[in-house]
């Protein structure tokens, strides 16, 4: 099973993450944001995968360094988890609405990191979760799980249903991109290059 865990301490979070790329979509999350706590289960559940995270941040001061953490904890689990990525079908794209709020979110895994986000919110917190932060998280994700990814909301006026369709968006994605191509004979790589972790 592609599964992975990783543990991040630092002097301003403390994080350990459990990732199963082919698990059932369980989640057992706590990040003392609730909000975030709910679109991270998103992720398990749309994906679908299985996904523990345990945060303890200085959320005194604010969620950025919580958020940003937790996205280099989770990418570099799924990087782990992914191995040599060999099999996979390695493109995913999603459309998903939340009543007005509509989504595209396109995956590459390809190795190579890279973040394209076009997401803007009417209002600037939900609930105690500051909306910059939904940025932070994914180029955090991306370069950690070294994948190329492009999330753009193309239609939205309610805050909490652009960052819930952009979250489940992402996850169905992913899921395409990470999932084993039964066409590909097994230990290949989809690219020309013959790997994709180089």
């Amino acid at each position: 099973m592609r599964s992975a865990t990783i543990e991040r301490n630092t002097k301003e979070t403390k994080i350990s993450v459990a990732v199963s790329l082919d698990g059932a979509g369980r989640s057992e999350i706590s990040t003392g944001l609730g909000f975030f706590d709910h679109m991270l289960d998103q992720i398990a559940r749309h994906a679908p995968l299985d996904l523990t995270v345990r945060a303890e941040g200085d959320l005194h001061i604010d969620g950025h360094h919580t958020v940003e953490d937790v996205g280099i904890a989770v990418g570099q689990a799924v990087d782990r988890a992914l191995g040599d990525r060999m099999g996979i079908s390695r493109y995913g794209d999603a459309h998903v609405p939340l009543d007005e709020a509509l989504t595209r979110v396109v995956v590459d895994v390809s190795g190579r990191p890279f973040l394209v986000y076009d997401v803007s919110f009417p209002a600037q917190r939900i609930g105690g979760f500051d909306t910059e932060l939904m940025r932070e998280f994914f180029q955090a994700f991306a370069v950690h799980a070294r994948i190329g990814l492009h999330i753009e909301c193309l239609r939205g006026v309610n805050s909490h249903h652009i960052a819930e369709s952009a979250f489940k968006g992402f996850a169905r994605a992913f899921g395409k991109a990470v999932a084993i191509d039964p066409r590909r004979t097994q230990g290949e790589a989809p690219s020309t290059k013959g790997t994709l972790t180089a």
